[in-house]
């Protein structure tokens, strides 16, 4: 039997924010702006990414910016969920 899994709220909101902390990270090693990020992306704004990289206003990544993002920067998508703690 597969056991139930339960995250809450808190818990998905620590996650969202480590992504955020680690694409910012990746972003600035690679000399890339919040706006040059997000145009690359398809978006004519620095809003999402600033908003998502710092979990405020309850906005994140999705799997289709991180995606995208993953592209952009040349790095795997995998550098965005390094230090998620086990839920």
């Amino acid at each position: 039997m597969i056991d139930d899994c339960k995250i809450t709220d808190t818990q998905m909101k620590k996650i969202y924010k480590q992504i955020g902390q680690n694409v910012k990270h990746v972003r600035e090693n690679e000399g890339v702006s919040q706006l040059n990020l997000a145009l690359a992306i398809g978006h004519k704004a620095v809003g999402v990414i600033s908003n998502s990289e710092l979990c405020l206003q309850n906005k994140h990544f999705n799997i289709e910016h991180l995606v995208k993002i993953s592209k952009v920067l040349n790095v795997e998508i995998s550098e965005f969920f390094k230090d998620i703690e086990k839920i």
